[in-house]
């Protein structure tokens, strides 16, 4: 095998490694969906409204460790490199949840859930490997290909829980283990360094959090304008998986059934649309139009949400708010390509802290807007009130990003 062969051999294997790592770890998150309330009834004794404070408190413990932790690995990462990054925290990510399947005490139960939210922060140092080794104007298509196999954990997390549950309560968190595992091997062996030691810099601790990773960003004034709309698109994201069931159950008498095959077909259109579809809009419209576009999906998806009287409306919609996630995977390709190689850990970092803060915040803003105007109490009764709020975030996401791309490259050049 020729050298350039050998090289572009490896560099698939080493996409596919980073590829399953996103899988994994949202396979983590989406296989504890289904067997959380029987567990935490298990562990406590307490009934399952009780059990629901506790399950509350457990995702905000995941997103707030995230939020602390990413820059940290980010840093970590533009420092040494991010291969003895990746590769241990996927293997404490899998220890992690080997605790949890042997957690005799809800306590226990929260200390291995911190730590899965701290080595499962690996999406920092996973975006940074990918702005590494891709060209400016391909970042966004294999953002997409990362989105797309977070798109893929989501959807077989759910299953393999629910699945596994069947031998034991326990068992699906001995297979998260397993896999987290069994990856941890595969990228010992394909994984190489992407970041060579003349392109790295010190660690410092006043950009290793998230308010001096955001704050770092401020040098390049594209970057920090583009962060604040992606976080807007994130609130979006976030808040539709928290205020789908009941939204759709209220309007349209759902089923459980029918809510896990509406967001299955979320699944299988992240897939293809982030996976394959990108790509080629991408290279038609460039990574800014692929964005626009994208945004104005999003509106048009959710403005079929909050007023559409009918449930093929509903599921028709569902379509073109799909294509609106390509808006994340632009809006990371077009930061990265601002920055210089020894501060991508430091861009995925802040850009992992922001998903971290909305996903402590959205979905708990989002459902209580939904309570408003559902409950008997409404002052009008409009249960589609959280959607007509993110056509709203979409639309301010619009107007931050054309401001931002209007402004120069980056204020300061260096690290």
């Amino acid at each position: 095998m020729q050298t350039d062969d050998k090289k572009n051999f490896m560099s698939r294997r080493a996409h596919l490694f980073i590829a399953g790592t996103v899988a994994i770890d949202a396979i983590g998150i989406g296989i504890l969906a289904p067997i959380m309330p029987k567990l935490i009834e298990e562990l406590t004794g307490e009934g399952l409204s009780r059990a629901a404070v506790y399950g509350g408190w457990l995702t905000a413990l995941f997103a707030s460790v995230q939020f602390f932790v990413s820059p940290i690995l980010g840093n970590l990462s533009d420092r040494f490199g991010r291969r003895p990054v990746l590769l241990p925290s996927l293997c404490a990510f899998g220890i992690a949840y080997l605790l949890m399947g042997l957690a005799p005490t809800i306590s226990w139960f929260f200390v291995a859930q911190a730590l899965a939210g701290a080595f499962g922060a690996t999406f920092s140092t996973a975006g940074a490997y990918i702005a590494d080794v891709t060209k400016p104007e391909e970042r966004a298509r294999y953002f997409g290909i990362i989105g797309a196999s977070f798109g893929v954990g989501l959807i077989f997390g759910p299953l393999i829980g629910g699945f596994l549950s069947v031998y034991g309560i326990r068992m699906p968190f001995f297979a998260a283990a397993f896999l987290a595992l069994c990856n941890v091997a595969y990228g010992l062996f394909v994984l190489p360094e992407s970041l060579p030691p003349a392109r790295r810099r010190s660690f410092e601790w006043r950009r290793a959090n998230p308010v001096g990773a955001l704050l770092h960003m401020r040098r390049y004034r594209m970057v920090f304008g583009l962060l604040g709309a992606m976080l807007l698109v994130q609130f979006i994201g976030v808040s539709l998986p928290a205020t789908w069931p009941y939204f759709t159950m209220e309007k349209f008498g759902w089923t459980p059934a029918d809510v896990s095959l509406s967001l299955a077909l979320y699944g299988v259109l992240n897939i293809v649309i982030q996976g394959g579809l990108m790509g080629y809009i991408n290279s038609r419209l460039g990574t800014v139009g692929t964005v626009y576009l994208a945004l104005a999906a999003t509106i048009i998806g959710y403005f079929g949400f909050a007023f559409g009287p009918h449930t093929w409306i509903v599921v028709a919609a569902i379509v073109p708010t799909a294509i609106g996630f390509m808006a994340m995977p632009g809006y990371s390709g077009l930061m990265s390509s601002q920055v210089p190689a020894n501060a991508q850990g430091d861009l995925q970092g802040a850009i992992a802290s922001l998903n971290s803060v909305a996903a402590v915040i959205a979905p708990l803003a989002m459902t209580r807007l939904f309570s408003i105007f559902s409950g008997a109490d409404a002052p009008i009764y409009f249960p589609g009130a959280p959607f007509v709020a993110a056509m709203l975030l979409a639309a301010s996401s619009f107007l931050l990003a054309m401001r931002a791309v209007r402004k120069p490259a980056a204020a300061t050049a260096g690290p």
